[in-house]
């Protein structure tokens, strides 16, 4: 009885910390989800949540309308960092640090699931950095990065974005880009159907620098600089004299050093207000290692064009007095137009709505 108490009040003293906008709401919608990552909605409504540490895939079901969840469903558990997860026609793709996983028909069979087939196994099994985001472009392909083993190397087949047909009889991967140190986010602009990705910066150089960075893909295999150069210009002290005149894509925009951006959403509904639509939402997870924390929170980014305009803050509240309450992980639309947030620090889903009234 004393941990369910002690865990009420926790929740409660998080849900108290949130802030967003005026005439935004932020509630729970799933409160105990073990180390919620990234998220996928199915057809049917279910949201499927990958994890890291806790090696387990849910099945997360509102059973009554109400926005709240009611059940969760372990799918499988004891796998390998199991972060990336995606959905396409009745599947669920989830991405093991070594391979992609398919669950055939999940939605008849979260309740009592059945062994998952092994998609697509050439990826390296380097924990450091190696757990996966994946989604499905507009292209119908599955993208997925592959992290660097290292806080900075410049270690062959890795670095990269890469995608692949889970529909083809032999899967070959195509490189999407390169110079990518740990994308943990990515979507498609609504219009352009170009990809843009996050990802973060090196350590151990300081509070302030380098920075994180948002990327825009404008030619298939571009190279984004990594581990040569960070951000628009800062050399790195161990390996910048090796760039020599290699050009390079710099970031569509600079998050602030150590915030660690990860999921990433191009909204497109229509609860919010206009200005929001095709505009981005990304989750900041925080800090670990500044003299300061920063980030833990979620920010709004304006674009003019294709040009990033502006950032300002959408969920805060999650970082009080140096005391974490929230580490924002993934962001995912709903039907309705509002947006789930997970938070694997403390094991729960967010839902942000909007009403004028």
């Amino acid at each position: 009885m004393k941990y369910f108490a002690a865990l009420g009040l926790l929740l409660a003293s998080n849900m108290q910390a949130a802030v967003v906008p005026e005439n935004f709401n932020i509630e729970l919608f799933a409160p105990e989800v073990e180390g919620a990552r990234q998220m996928a909605l199915s057809d049917s409504g279910v949201v499927y949540v990958g994890t890291r540490k806790a090696g387990k895939v849910y099945a997360v079901e509102d059973t009554d309308g109400d926005f709240k969840a009611d059940k969760v469903y372990t799918i499988i558990e004891d796998l390998f960092m199991p972060s990336g997860i995606a959905f396409k026609d009745g599947d669920l793709y989830v991405a093991e640090v070594d391979k992609i996983l398919r669950f055939k028909d999940i939605d008849k069979h979260y309740k009592d699931p059945q062994e998952p087939e092994v998609v697509y196994d050439n990826l390296p099994d380097d924990s450091h950095h190696g757990w996966k985001y994946i989604k499905f472009g507009p292209d119908g392909k599955l993208y997925i990065p592959i992290g660097v083993p290292c806080n900075v190397c410049d270690d062959e087949g890795y670095g990269l974005i890469i995608r692949i047909d889970v529909d083809a009889e032999e899967i070959e991967r195509e490189v999407v880009a390169t110079g990518v140190r740990n994308s943990v986010g990515f979507d498609w602009h609504p219009e352009t159907k170009e990809l843009w990705f996050t990802d973060n910066g090196r350590d151990w150089l300081g509070d302030d620098e380098p920075a994180c960075e948002l990327n825009r893909v404008t030619e298939l295999g571009g190279f984004f600089g990594f581990p040569y150069v960070h951000g628009e210009d800062f050399m790195d002290p161990a390996f910048g004299d090796k760039l020599g005149d290699r050009e390079f894509t710099k970031p569509a925009w600079e998050f602030q050093a150590h915030v660690a951006p990860l999921g990433m959403l191009y909204y497109t509904g229509d609860m919010f207000p206009e200005e929001y639509k095709n505009t981005m939402l990304v989750t900041q997870h925080g800090s670990w290692n500044r003299s300061t924390k920063v980030g833990y929170k979620v920010v709004h980014l304006t674009l003019d064009g294709q040009k990033v305009e502006s950032q300002s803050d959408f969920v805060t509240g999650w970082l009080i007095d140096g005391e974490v309450k929230g580490r924002p992980n993934d962001v995912i639309q709903m039907p309705d137009g509002s947006i789930l947030i997970s938070d694997d620090g403390f094991g729960k889903i967010y839902r942000v709505t909007y009403s004028a009234e």
